[in-house]
């Protein structure tokens, strides 16, 4: 008897844009190791736009939504922590041993929160929802 498993599938015009969504954020993580200022700085708002409008277009499937703004809660905390270096403010105390690098766990935190959620409380609740992560 075959197999009734859910397909999840992406329209090509989604795919696209999220393969032009790492060429992006590869160029701005080159442009921060290799100290490009202009590049790096120039990259993260296509990085982080396309991010926004992925996880906006997922936001039926709880679980894509939930790993999608993840990643553009990690494009906001990778980009600010290039940000800190670029201007050297990275090592800058806050308070203690608290620096403003530090304040990019922030959203890394966020982050790790939302899909603690996804994992922890929805998935477990919503047993029956096709998962497509």
């Amino acid at each position: 008897m075959p197999e009734t498993t859910p397909v999840y599938s992406i329209p090509l015009k989604y795919r696209k844009m999220e393969n032009l969504h790492i060429v992006f954020w590869l160029l701005k993580d080159i442009g921060w190791c290799l100290i490009w200022k202009p590049l790096g700085i120039a990259m993260i708002f296509p990085t982080l736009i396309i991010a926004i409008v992925i996880a906006y277009r997922t936001r039926q499937f709880v679980s894509e939504l939930c790993h999608n703004l993840a990643i553009a809660v990690w494009i906001t905390a990778n980009s600010y922590w290039m940000i800190s270096e670029f201007l050297h403010f990275d090592a800058e105390i806050i308070t203690g041993g608290i620096t403003y690098k530090h304040l990019a766990l922030i959203p890394f935190l966020t982050g790790v929160l939302i899909l603690a959620y996804y994992y922890a409380w929805y998935k477990p609740k919503h047993p029956e929802e096709t998962e497509t992560m």
